[in-house]
């Protein structure tokens, strides 16, 4: 594979590779699992965002047993 980069962005990278102690090329995989990992998970800031407005919503809740009763009749009547 090859990846054709400016030499401004060549120099920082070789620079960041260096600043970790590790090659160009061990330092390019890292960085593209890296963003493979992102890609796929998506943005963590959005996933929190979701988690924080759905504990704020509130629904009625009942009894176990009387809703399972309440589904069991549901299920009757569709016999």
């Amino acid at each position: 594979m090859q990846v054709v980069v400016d030499d401004a962005d060549l120099e920082r990278f070789q620079a960041a590779a260096e600043r970790e102690g590790v090659t160009l090329s061990e330092w390019v995989r890292r960085a593209l699992r890296g963003a493979e990992r992102a890609a796929a998970n998506g943005d963590p800031r959005q996933k929190l965002a979701a988690i924080r407005a759905a504990a704020r919503l509130t629904f009625p809740v009942g009894d176990v047993e009387e809703i399972l009763a309440e589904i069991e009749r549901g299920y009757e009547q569709e016999l």
